[in-house]
């Protein structure tokens, strides 16, 4: 049977200095959050586990999610962060080859001045090539007007798994007729999957209804096929519009339609199988 998984959370020690994203809206986040703290949540909706996802632009936290990873038996993998750019890159990878937990780094792309010129980057584009030739995946974390110029960089680099998070951001951003056309091109290239996570707070946070949101997951849900979707709460985000419990059950509505074997895929399976758990990190490639 396939581990039930939450597939996209972060943890913190809360420095204000370190966390510039997170503004005077958002006092509940201004704490911090740690393994502690989602674990009743994880247990009351039938959860294994977790995959812990970078918040800061930072070497260290890495080594921050690393070191609760070999703490936490439950978090049972890290997306870290890295300079893609640093001419030393390589180092900065061969130091951490062989951790138990690390599969893949994130940057915050939607932060960027100008995220279309981040995704043509030469220096960007050579240390994405970087983290697929060592056996690592990159998610993307861009907003749905992105998702032209990030078919084009997926495009490129089809040598490894490439994950879409939060599925591009579209409420209040684009309709869902515009959404569908533009996510099409991204979803059709095997490699790139989707995770089904961020939408509460992309949303009106007191005001949202399901019925605004569900048109958004069920285009990815047709785009992408549930064997490329993952479940994540991007928990402690999503409680700044909603309840763990209410995000979880926002994605049941949305797979309503799929037998139980693709649901058990959705909700867990295909983590399982991108993030390599249960395995060891793939040796660098020639």
């Amino acid at each position: 049977m396939s581990p039930r998984l939450d597939a996209h959370q972060h943890f913190w020690r809360y420095r204000p200095a370190e966390f510039a994203w997170i503004d005077g809206r958002m006092a509940g986040l201004q704490r911090d959050h740690l393994p502690a703290d989602l674990e009743p949540h994880l247990q009351r909706a039938g959860f294994d586990g977790c995959i812990a996802v970078q918040a800061r632009t930072l070497e260290e936290e890495t080594d921050f999610l690393l070191d609760l990873a070999a703490r936490t038996p439950w978090v049972q993998a890290v997306v870290g962060w890295t300079d893609l750019r640093a001419a030393d890159l390589v180092a900065r990878l061969e130091r951490r080859q062989g951790s138990r937990h690390l599969r893949g780094f994130r940057h915050p792309v939607q932060d960027e001045a100008d995220p279309g010129a981040w995704l043509a980057d030469a220096a960007a584009n050579r240390g994405v090539a970087t983290l697929q030739r060592h056996g690592y995946l990159y998610e993307l974390l861009i907003h749905a007007e992105t998702l032209p110029a990030a078919t084009a960089f997926a495009a490129c680099h089809d040598h490894g798994v490439l994950v879409l998070d939060h599925l591009g951001k579209p409420p209040g951003r684009v309709a869902p007729a515009d959404y569908a056309r533009l996510l099409a091109p991204l979803a059709r290239l095997p490699h790139v999957h989707c995770k089904l996570s961020g939408l509460v707070t992309e949303a009106d946070w007191q005001g949202w209804q399901a019925e605004q949101l569900l048109p958004y997951a069920r285009i990815a849900l047709e785009a992408f096929g549930p064997e490329r979707l993952l479940f994540g709460s991007d928990w402690p985000v999503c409680t700044l519009a909603a309840s763990y419990a209410e995000v979880v059950d926002l994605a049941e509505q949305a797979l309503l339609e799929l037998t139980s074997s693709e649901r058990a895929a959705v909700f867990g399976g295909n983590a399982a199988r991108l993030y390599g758990l249960g395995t060891q990190p793939r040796e660098a490639v020639a």
